[in-house]
């Protein structure tokens, strides 16, 4: 079994300690650092593979963090905030984070997200797997300028790559092996996250990022359309 290393960032010494212990008893490894400047010392130096951030923090709070993150890595990142407010949430979730718990939380909560999150990484990056004898053609989505290759987990368009987070790359894979069909945001959830969904917002502003990411003009989207009142689909070109 592959040992993930963690790493909790949050200036609240008895929040970092809890989510430690939870976090050590499900084998993982565990770093922490008191604010975004300790915390990004720590990314550069040790093999990150899921990053747990609070929002409000001295010398470099979560957000500058997060952006600062998101210029070199995807791996996942979850905040932990006591900013509960749905524009907060949003906000994270714009600038690269791919869960929110708020607190006060429960510590099984965060673990099973933690644990779903590496899941999901560990599928994206195949770390577990990788991909001898598939073959370079298998994998590959084309629709115009736009090119998804689900064994490299590249994504480009005009031969211009373009940096995906791993949900990201997600859906944009779930529209391109379906072109034309629409997904409710519902679906999108479910098939994506793989549970029943409940707070289908999230996958709007997923949505919102991968557009200002493969479009020239998000605002006459090319290639990731929206179906007013129905979902969202990639045509083919």
């Amino acid at each position: 079994m592959k040992s993930y290393n963690i790493l909790v960032v949050d200036d609240e010494k008895e929040i970092a300690d809890v989510v430690e212990i939870y976090l050590l008893n499900q084998g993982y490894k565990v770093f922490k650092a008191n604010n975004g400047l300790e915390g990004m010392k720590i990314v550069d130096k040790e093999d990150i593979h899921l990053a747990i951030i609070d929002m409000m923090m001295p010398k470099m709070d979560g957000a500058t963090m997060i952006m600062k993150l998101r210029e070199k890595h995807n791996f996942p990142v979850i905040i932990l905030s006591a900013k509960s407010e749905e524009v907060d949430q949003i906000m994270g979730l714009n600038i690269g984070a791919d869960d929110y718990v708020n607190k006060p939380f429960k510590p099984l909560e965060l673990l099973a997200r933690v644990n779903s999150q590496l899941r999901r990484y560990t599928k994206y990056m195949n770390i577990s797997d990788g991909d001898a004898g598939e073959k370079e053609d298998e994998g590959l989505y084309i629709i115009g300028g736009l090119e998804l290759n689900e064994n490299k987990r590249t994504v480009s368009v005009d031969d211009k790559p373009v940096k995906i987070t791993p949900i990201e790359f997600k859906i944009l894979n779930l529209l391109m092996k379906n072109p034309g069909r629409v997904f409710s945001s519902e679906e999108i959830y479910e098939k994506v996250w793989n549970e029943n969904a409940i707070n289908t917002d999230t996958v709007m502003v997923h949505i919102r990022n991968i557009r200002e990411k493969i479009e020239l003009d998000s605002k006459k989207p090319k290639y990731l359309k929206v179906v007013w009142g129905v979902g969202y689909k990639i045509d083919k070109i």
